[in-house]
Parts: structure tokens; C-alpha cells; sequence
């Protein structure tokens, strides 16, 4: 393990078995953090695991789809009976959908990315501010998009659950301004990941930085001295 500037930090992550999720969970492994790794796939899931065992840190596994809500609540009760308090929360896990004109979308790929990438979002906040405020330090971190603020045609699920998710995290940011808690946005810009692939299919994906690239960002947001609060934050200079 290198340095430990997230030592003994409880970090909730979603999405945490590929991707951004992923390399947000080794890098705060590695920074001394316990993480709660969330996401569907258990072999993946496990797969994380072994990596974190490998370089020395800890993890709790997660299997579970993120809109379940009620899994959610007893998430929330099993940390708080551990660990009274949640130090970390980084809601990173979100689906594209599909790309096409809006009145093409099918109602159930409209209600699945919404659910997943807005809803979810809201019933994390619901669920855990309760630990976060138990925190001495707690810091929320939630994962954005360039197309959450911009119009974007034929994105047109995806794009409008980034700016509801956007809306969403300043109100809460607001919410917690005279508290201990401190909430921020990160937009990680183009990154080398499934998803981006599925979106881009004719991009060259060597063009673009790996996830582990751009984990400072979450580091920095996720420490106790982090003064920002409500900012959307770019993760590549």
C-alpha cells in the first residue's frame, strides 16, 4: 500500500466492479480506505477483491442492483450497526440506455435509465445521510456526465438523468452546507470504459485515459480537509 491519506475512511461505491467504479475502489484501497464495493455482478465483484487483497487492503462486497431500495436501507443498517457512520459515499454506477431520437425511446429503456442512473441516486441520499452526518467528515461524491448540461441529441435518456442527477446533488449540497457533510459532482470527461465504447464504437479507445487515471479527483474530494461543497468538478486538467 503506497500512502494513506484515506486511512481508516469508510467508502460506499457503486458501480465499483468495472470501470470508474473500479478503479476508484483500488485507488482508495490503496490509500488506506475500507471500501463497501457495490454492483450486480458478484464475480466481478470477487474479481475486485483479489485485487485488493493484493495490494494489502480491505473490502466489503456488495451484490445487489442499485435500485433496490429496501437492500439499500439494510445496507445502511448493517454499516451502522458495524461502523456507526459512513465516511465516504460515491454514487458512480449508471447504464447508457440507448442512443436515438427521443420519440423512439422505448418506455422500458426510458424507466431503466431513469431508475437506475436518477432514482437510485435519490434513495442513496435517502438511505445514508443518516451515517454521513455521523461522520466527523462526510463527503459525497457523485458521478456526472458533459451531456448532463448540455444538449446532446439522440442521448436523450441518459443526457436527461445527468441533469436531473446534477439538479439533485446541488439541492442536497445545499441542504448540508451547515453541516459537517460536504457534496460535489464529478465530471470525468472522456474515459476509457465500456460504456464510453458502446457510446463512441468508432472512437480509438488508446485516444482516451484509463480510469485509474483519474482518480485524484476522488481522493482529493474525499478527504477530511476538502473544502469544496456543491462544485461540479472536472477529473482531468
Amino acid at each position: 500500500m503506497g500512502s494513506t491519506k484515506l486511512k481508516d475512511r469508510i467508502a460506499l461505491i457503486t458501480g465499483a466492479s468495472r470501470g470508474i467504479g473500479r478503479a476508484v475502489a483500488l485507488r482508495f484501497a490503496s490509500e488506506g480506505a475500507h471500501v463497501v464495493a457495490l454492483a450486480r455482478n458478484a464475480l466481478e465483484l470477487e474479481s475486485l477483491d483479489n485485487e485488493i487483497n493484493k495490494i494489502g487492503g480491505s473490502a466489503t462486497l456488495v451484490p445487489l442492483d442499485i435500485v433496490d431500495g429496501v437492500a439499500l436501507d439494510r445496507l445502511a443498517e448493517t454499516l451502522f450497526d458495524r461502523y456507526g457512520r459512513l465516511d465516504v459515499l460515491v454514487g458512480n454506477a449508471a447504464i447508457l440506455g440507448t442512443l436515438s431520437p427521443m420519440g423512439h425511446v422505448a418506455s422500458n429503456v426510458w424507466d431503466r435509465v431513469i431508475e437506475v442512473n436518477l432514482t437510485a441516486n435519490w434513495r442513496l441520499i435517502r438511505s445514508f445521510d443518516p451515517l454521513l452526518r455521523s461522520s466527523e467528515a462526510g463527503r459525497v461524491l457523485f458521478v456526472t456526465s458533459g451531456v448532463g448540461h448540455k444538449v446532446a441529441p439522440f442521448w436523450g435518456p441518459y443526457a436527461v438523468s445527468k441533469a436531473g442527477l446534477e439538479m439533485l446533488v446541488k439541492i442536497y449540497a445545499e441542504e448540508t452546507k451547515k453541516t459537517d457533510v460536504r457534496v460535489n459532482i464529478v465530471n470525468p470527461g472522456a474515459v476509457r470504459t465500456a460504456m464510453r465504447a458502446a457510446a463512441m464504437p468508432g472512437e480509438d479507445p488508446a485516444a482516451l485515459l484509463p480510469p485509474e487515471a483519474i482518480t485524484d479527483v476522488f481522493v482529493d474530494l474525499s478527504l477530511p480537509s476538502c473544502v469544496r461543497h456543491g462544485a461540479v468538478v472536472g477529473a482531468q486538467i
